[in-house]
């Protein structure tokens, strides 16, 4: 008989007085490794957390090392978090493109300087993290931030490790290279449970379960799983095609243009660091680019030239919208012509409130809240969020919402003004299949009733619009 290795029994969970978990229960048997999948908003990461003893539990939650009850349980979330050598962890987004922050950041090797040098190297190596070794952290795109976490957790030596969606944000090779160190987990008597997305199911994976509403509704082994998973999707979306047409009609009157963007000979550098060098880009008034590359290999930093966050923007040969960048333009003459959304606007979005007043943030260009609707604007919100499927949110905090749906609210705050450029860095990471698919019927059929231009990137082709003719590579 084969021994038991994880014991979860009557597990239910609660934030305050709402319960998120009912009465979960699994075995993770010796030669199994398990992935729990589900819609936005089914309790995935609530899980995660009451596994590793993160919240108020109920029920019994046991995990075992060669027979042993063991403690050393690691939960490795979605979002990052660290410290400046000034003690600060409360970061802004436009902060990741300063020189003055990025001294003031820990490098990777500075970060990981109390641990044993050799497992250090080691690991580094694995997660091909090696040759950024003295990066600032505050400079790392989201998918080599997201090595980094696995790497400082595999330092603690655990036995067992919970991972969030450890594929969000990752490439082609930064995928590979995941799959390929999970199996060495399993060689190394590593344990893990794997929350995911139903599309990123790693050979390692032998076993699956179904979150719905904080309920498990299916269990049972992968290949059983892969031949009916399209069966054990909700998330459904029914009239928003009428919804959108009403909201297209009202949109903003925005001054016309020929380029949206010109860039000749770009170059940015932090310190002796080039990111860009010799770059040059050009985008037409309705143009659909797909920019894609490596993690690493710039485009964070070349959108953030784009949109205003960038201060290195007013020493380059760049246009927007057909005037000079530094000719007397403000920030927001910029913004107010722009919906962006990316992992890192994700990661640095910090502001309380409700969801409705998260998405009307995006009217006014903040990334705050402070500035009250008119009926015609509060209508606006509310009919975008039900064209997203997101209405039943509406009051409820941001911040307690799950990433997946977090996500959907900033994109849908990109949107809600109807913007002549939309820069959409990632919309899709943390989403299933089916509202995967949503996003892209939505920016397909928004292409048909009118002009915008689109900045779409994306390591996935299967989360690429059809209404994207135009490819730009950053290597």
């Amino acid at each position: 008989m084969s021994k038991i290795l994880a014991d979860i029994q009557h597990l239910s969970a609660s934030y305050g007085s709402a319960q998120v978990l009912s009465d979960i229960n699994f075995q993770v048997l010796e030669g199994q490794n398990w992935a729990i999948v589900g819609s936005m908003g089914s309790g995935k990461t609530t899980l995660a957390k009451a596994l590793t003893g993160r919240l108020f539990r109920k029920g019994d939650v046991s995990f075992f090392q060669e027979g042993i009850s063991t403690s050393k349980v690691y939960w490795i979330e979605q979002q990052h978090r660290f410290k400046n050598r000034s003690n600060v962890s409360d970061f802004y987004l436009q902060q990741r493109f300063n020189s003055q922050d990025s001294e003031d950041a820990y490098t990777i090797l500075e970060e990981l300087a109390e641990e044993d040098a050799d497992a250090m190297y080691a690991w580094l190596d694995v997660f091909h993290l090696t040759e950024l070794a003295h990066k600032p952290l505050i400079q790392l795109s989201n998918g080599e931030n997201k090595r980094l976490q696995l790497v400082k957790a595999l330092l603690k030596q655990p036995d067992w490790l919970i991972l969030d969606n450890p594929f969000l944000g990752l490439d082609v090779q930064g995928r590979e290279i995941l799959s390929q160190c999970l199996a060495k987990l399993s060689q190394l008597h590593i344990h893990f449970i794997l929350i995911s997305s139903a599309m990123e199911l790693p050979d390692t994976v032998t076993h699956v379960m179904v979150l719905e509403h904080g309920q498990s509704v299916w269990q049972g082994e992968k290949q059983a799983y892969e031949q009916q998973k399209k069966h054990l999707v909700k998330f459904n979306v029914t009239g928003w095609k009428s919804k959108l047409n009403e909201l297209i009609r009202t949109k903003e009157d925005f001054a016309s243009f020929e380029w949206a963007i010109r860039m000749k000979d770009v170059q940015v550098k932090y310190g002796d660091k080039v990111v860009l060098t010799g770059f040059n880009w050009e985008v037409r008034k309705g143009d659909k680019w797909l920019i894609h590359g490596p993690n690493g290999a710039g485009k964070s930093t070349m959108l953030s030239l784009i949109s205003a966050d960038n201060p290195q923007a007013y020493a380059q040969n760049l246009v927007l919208f057909d005037r000079k960048r530094g000719s007397g333009e403000s920030i927001w003459d910029i913004k107010k012509r722009m919906g962006y959304v990316s992992p890192e606007m994700h990661l640095y979005f910090r502001a309380p409130g409700t969801v409705r007043e998260v998405i009307s943030s995006g009217l006014f260009d903040i990334m705050g809240l402070g500035k009250r609707m008119s009926m015609d604007q509060s209508g606006r919100v509310e009919a975008w969020m039900e064209v997203m499927g997101l209405g039943h949110l509406s009051d409820r905090n941001f911040q307690q919402i799950s990433t997946g749906e977090q996500r959907m609210v900033l994109l849908i705050r990109a949107l809600v003004k109807n913007p002549p450029l939309l820069i959409l860095d990632e919309p899709c990471q943390g989403l299933d299949e089916n509202q995967i698919q949503h996003v892209k019927d939505l920016l397909d059929y928004m292409s048909n009733q009118y002009e915008f231009t689109l900045l779409y990137v994306s390591h996935y082709e299967s989360d690429v619009p059809s209404c994207v003719t135009q490819r730009k590579s950053m290597v």
